[in-house]
């Protein structure tokens, strides 16, 4: 589908008595592959053994029982697991994390959502500095960052790693002792802490905290560094909070259970739909959501408008993912298979949901089967501004010539894909709804974290 493609979801746990991490850490990766379905991985440790299983694919598939049955270490009490979307480096597997090294601080492991901005410059002086890298991650230059800081306990040397480190990043590491999180200043990236019976656990969306038993407390503090010590959770402020987290986990990446920094992610999304109707309200019969990111937004465009919600796509629950087609047509059917029109658009002037359009091409392919199907008019509605920039804090938009809306104007737009009216929520109205301060990056340019040099996504594959 025509969306910003996913980011990283990361998780660990820490406990004070033996229990099966390996089954708690995959249930809550079950409860994150809406954040990533490139690669799946895991670590956990009793102490002394340190285990580490991945593999490229959805969690499913790269942990099988037997896969799992590895990792069952009968005194088990911590743990990492990620699940990726490659923003930097390849999707391959030795890019797949957990990744691990041997340091000072032992074997240590590192699981990290979001992207550091510095990435190539800090790794082309670790190079010059007689380093080698095993990944084309920018995760890595974190890893030997903190190998070279072995004389400072590891939350000590996480801090110390922070005021080398610029970007959108939330991070959990782990050693043999210990499990540490952290989020950059600015908080772009979430995470969540949670209380387990004996122990505490970390995820970057509180339903994953859920699914492994963990109650959820609050989340990592913007430039605060978290862990565990004789179980207790310990917090030192590594970098001075700035807050400007980002706007489209609330838009449309986190799940709609989600709470983040206070605010929920199904109410925020409900007040963008209402807030739409205020700018941009249509004479129209009915509202119809794009499933299933579209669904929050046109309920509170609904609510707001008076007009019945209509259920005027089908979403195909078994269409799964699909590979891209070696033909133009092809690639056009791909929508089909997973979206039809239903009867209820039949004779209607239709108030189309969604909750962004980044290349326009499958918006284009929806309103046509609404035409096709029936509707009298549609008119598109798009719960955030257009996106005009790509993002470098680990959301994969798009290079910015890929992007319509840097290219186009809301009424070419609305040419070029057939809508009878077109409308975006302004950037105003994306605050109202979120009511807090928020990273706009990707609709207005201005990056609060800093921008790569080289934006390349494969730029740390080239020497």
């Amino acid at each position: 589908m025509d969306k910003p493609r996913e980011e990283c979801g990361v998780l660990g746990l820490w406990s004070e008595e033996p229990l099966d991490a390996a089954g708690l850490l995959h249930l809550g990766l079950l409860a994150l592959q809406h954040r990533g379905q490139e690669a799946a991985g895991m670590a956990v440790s009793d102490g002394k053994e340190f285990l580490v299983e991945k593999d490229l694919g959805l969690v499913n598939q790269v942990f099988t029982e037997e896969r799992l049955a590895r990792l069952r270490l009968g005194e088990a009490r911590m743990g990492l697991a990620h699940t990726r979307y490659s923003t930097t480096g390849s999707n391959l597997r030795f890019n797949a994390q957990p990744l691990t090294a041997r340091t000072a601080h032992g074997v240590l492991a590192i699981a990290h959502n979001g992207n550091f901005t510095n990435a190539k410059p800090l790794r082309d002086r670790l190079l010059l500095e007689g380093a080698t890298f095993q990944s084309t991650s920018d995760t890595e230059v974190m890893l030997l960052l903190l190998a070279r800081l072995g004389h400072l306990s590891l939350p000590e040397a996480a801090a110390e790693a922070m005021k080398t480190l610029e970007g959108g990043y939330s991070i959990l590491l782990m050693d043999r002792r210990t499990v540490v999180a952290l989020r950059d200043p600015h908080g772009v990236r979430p995470l969540a802490i949670g209380k387990l019976p004996k122990g505490y656990a970390f995820a970057s969306e509180p339903p994953a905290l859920e699914l492994m038993g963990a109650r959820y407390l609050r989340d990592v503090r913007p430039g605060e560094v978290v862990w565990v010590e004789e179980g207790e959770l310990k917090s030192l402020q590594a970098l001075p909070p700035n807050p400007a987290p980002c706007a489209f986990e609330w838009i449309y990446f986190a799940r709609p259970d989600s709470l983040l920094d206070g605010v929920e992610a199904y109410e925020a999304r409900v007040r963008m739909g209402m807030e739409l109707f205020r700018e941009a309200p249509a004479e129209a019969d009915i509202v119809v959501p794009v499933p299933d990111s579209g669904i929050g937004a046109a309920v509170g465009y609904a609510k707001a408008s008076g007009l019945p919600l209509e259920y005027g796509l089908y979403k195909n629950p078994y269409a799964g993912r699909t590979f891209i087609q070696p033909t133009q047509a092809l690639r056009d059917l791909k929508t089909r298979l997973k979206l039809s029109p239903t009867s209820a658009v039949r004779g209607r002037r239709v108030v189309l949901i969604d909750d962004s359009i980044v290349r326009g091409t499958t918006s284009r392919h929806i309103v046509a089967m609404l035409k096709e199907a029936g509707a009298r008019e549609v008119h598109f509605r798009v719960s955030s501004p257009p996106i005009r920039f790509p993002c470098y804090y680990g959301i994969d938009t798009a290079a910015r010539k890929e992007l319509i809306a840097a290219e186009k104007s809301v009424e070419e737009i609305r040419a070029f894909i057939g809508a009878d009216t077109l409308a975006f929520l302004s950037e105003e109205g994306v605050k109202r709804a979120i009511g807090g301060p928020v990273c706009l990056a990707c609709f207005n340019g201005h990056y609060p974290a800093g921008v790569p040099v080289e934006g390349e996504k494969l730029a740390l594959e080239i020497l």
